[in-house]
């Protein structure tokens, strides 16, 4: 029970890492807020474990969405004691194919919604004492990949905004981390792989990726989160945790 008694918001919670991190949080014994923008899915993750989770809609672009869904955190639990920024997406492109409607949208997810998360969960951390935030970075953080440059760089903000954030709120008690997800077999790559006209050889190519020849597990990242924002990494703060089954030790 290495979250007992402690209450978390996940974001981006209603499928892959996210709703593997609910399950091994209520587990632990969270209480957890199921924040998404898909209300069909959160509801259902939640509705598994009615006395600790609750579902709360979010689109965590938005200060105002952000600040309602802290709000409904503190209505029902009456504190938060981690907050998981989940939530992100990824699109193809470089930065000449991109258009400037879909990087601003896709910073305003994964880049600025980090930021409006921590900006009015930390106030709820400070006044109680202290808290954890892991962020979900990328290992693309660190070595980049073809066609994805407005994904690389927003996780390249995350990385760099968990190190600013865990200097600045060092003395208050809470501690910022984020984990580095390699390629994980979600929703997102299920989609990808089934539009994608050949699948067999794309999946064998995102398998290779990894000199473990394979493809992680939802669960796998959720077990780092769980790690980062237990007591047990009572001493990790502004680290970059890799979960990429050796990708980045090429």
């Amino acid at each position: 029970m290495r979250l007992e008694n402690k209450v978390a918001i996940i974001t981006g919670a209603a499928a892959g890492i996210g709703e593997a991190a609910v399950e091994l949080f209520v587990r632990e014994g969270a209480k957890v807020v199921v924040a998404d923008r898909n209300m069909d899915k959160a509801r259902a993750v939640a509705a598994a474990h009615p006395d600790e989770a609750i579902a709360v809609e979010v689109d965590v672009a938005s200060g105002d969405s952000v600040k309602a869904m802290v709000d409904a955190a503190l209505a029902r639990f009456g504190r938060i004691d981690i907050l998981a920024n989940n939530a992100g997406y990824g699109i193809p492109g470089t930065v000449v194919s991109t258009e400037e409607d879909d990087w601003d949208a896709l910073m305003a997810v994964n880049l600025k919604g980090v930021y409006l998360c921590c900006k009015h969960a930390i106030p709820v951390m400070v006044a109680q004492g202290g808290g954890a935030i892991v962020n979900t970075a990328s290992n693309v953080a660190t070595v980049g990949i073809f066609d994805r440059a407005a994904y690389v760089a927003s996780k390249g903000g995350v990385a760099a905004l968990t190190k600013a954030m865990a200097l600045d709120h060092a003395k208050e008690n809470i501690r910022v981390n984020c984990v580095a997800p390699g390629v994980t077999r979600s929703t997102y790559f299920d989609k990808m792989i089934a539009e994608h006209p050949d699948p067999k050889p794309f999946v064998a190519a995102l398998e290779a990726r990894a000199p473990v020849n394979r493809m992680a597990r939802p669960v796998e990242i959720a077990q780092a989160i769980l790690w980062l924002a237990s007591d047990e990494a009572s001493f990790a703060t502004g680290a970059m945790f890799t979960v990429d089954g050796g990708m980045t030790a090429w």
